[in-house]
């Protein structure tokens, strides 16, 4: 029962709000040179164990995240390529019950970081910004590789941890379709993790891949501002300690909103609310987020 309860904590924590992401306008077409610097801060809330055969019960989780990142474009053999890093501050608390007893925690520090490299396969041309004024965008096929590197913090005899201490890798393939002033997406990828095998000191996590799949509906108005309606779905993760199944597998959709606004050629503003329709496990939380973000060639 021990291993049960800490299992939910240092998986449901971590991989759920990872493989939950909701990303429209991964594959926009781009012009190659493109450097994007972004500061956000992200909000989330909500009870992430939603099982009803979980010991814990009444598990409010809250999550401020402060996030730097950094996105290139280029060129690669004649298509439009980017690679990204991201880097999260976390501060981290909430309150539960555990077999009917009240707890409570916090944790402050770096998780994870993530990079991830995409390319766009067809209809998306490396491009000077110059070329990009003739270009008529209409359908895109594109793939990508994230890969989120064990840099978080991690005490191995602690119950909840803001680092996974293990990789993760999710391969993805995305399209995209423009018609007048909407844009259709579709993504599909396998989150896939190594093993912690400092779990608790001496004990062993696996857990199997975890299917990932997204579309989003966006609108570009004249004025360079866009909106997009989301909706994603995980599949699977079911996890083992040393060997033993825990029946922790996902079944989770979520929906939400983003809303991108420029407020001249190097500075915009995204911001972008989601939260669970139907969850299993992991997903029943509300997320909040806000992004500036710095254009420059």
């Amino acid at each position: 029962m021990k291993y049960f309860i800490v299992l939910f904590f240092s998986l449901m924590l971590i991989g759920s709000l990872k493989s939950q992401e909701l990303e429209p306008r991964n594959y926009a077409v781009l012009p190659v040179g493109l450097n994007v610097a972004a500061l956000g801060y992200i909000y989330s809330s909500g009870d992430i164990v939603s099982d009803a055969t979980s010991p814990i019960k009444d598990l409010e989780l809250t999550s401020n995240s402060f996030v730097a990142s950094y996105v290139r474009t280029f060129g690669m053999f004649g298509k439009l390529a980017r690679v990204q890093v991201l880097s999260p501050y976390v501060l981290l608390g909430g309150n539960l019950k555990v077999n009917g007893r009240d707890t409570s925690g916090s944790r402050s520090g770096f998780a994870d970081t993530k990079i991830k490299f995409g390319i766009n396969l067809i209809g998306s041309p490396a491009m000077e910004p110059k070329d990009m004024m003739k270009f008529s965008e209409k359908f895109v096929l594109g793939t990508s590789v994230v890969i989120t590197v064990p840099t978080g913090q991690y005490y191995n005899e602690r119950l909840i941890n803001l680092g996974s201490n293990r990789w993760g890798i999710k391969p993805e393939i995305g399209m995209s379709y423009k018609l007048g002033s909407f844009y259709f997406e579709f993504f599909t990828g396998i989150w896939m993790f190594t093993k912690n095998s400092e779990f608790l000191k001496t004990n062993t996590v696996t857990q199997e891949p975890i299917l990932s799949l997204q579309s989003h509906v966006s609108y570009l108005f004249p004025s360079k501002i866009w909106i997009s309606g989301n909706v994603g779905y995980s599949g699977g993760g079911d996890s083992q300690v040393n060997g033993v199944d825990k029946n922790d597998f996902q079944r989770n959709v979520r929906s939400g909103l983003t809303l991108s606004v420029p407020f001249s050629i190097s500075h915009s503003v995204k911001a972008s609310v989601n939260t669970g329709v139907t969850t299993r496990v992991g997903g029943n939380f509300t997320t909040y987020s806000l992004i500036y973000q710095y254009i420059w060639f």
